[in-house]
């Protein structure tokens, strides 16, 4: 199911997405906003990983064993 999700945007954002798409960066707008989502939860799974990575560097990591420890 797809959702309408209204925003309001300056006249230079505005034409910056329009330009993007008419020069075929784009399929349509939603596919631009769908992608900066998409680039959006990349980069904040990366960070999570990342302090998740120092955590285990610094010694305060939890070794999994099995699907059990998870819990």
């Amino acid at each position: 199911m797809r959702n309408i999700i209204n925003i309001s945007l300056p006249n230079i954002m505005a034409g910056t997405i329009k330009k993007e798409v008419r020069e075929g960066g784009f399929a349509s707008t939603s596919e631009f906003f769908r992608h900066l989502i998409r680039l959006w939860n990349t980069n904040k799974l990366a960070n999570e990983l990342k302090a998740d990575r120092k955590m285990f560097e610094a010694g305060k990591g939890k070794i999994l064993n099995s699907l059990k420890d998870l819990r």
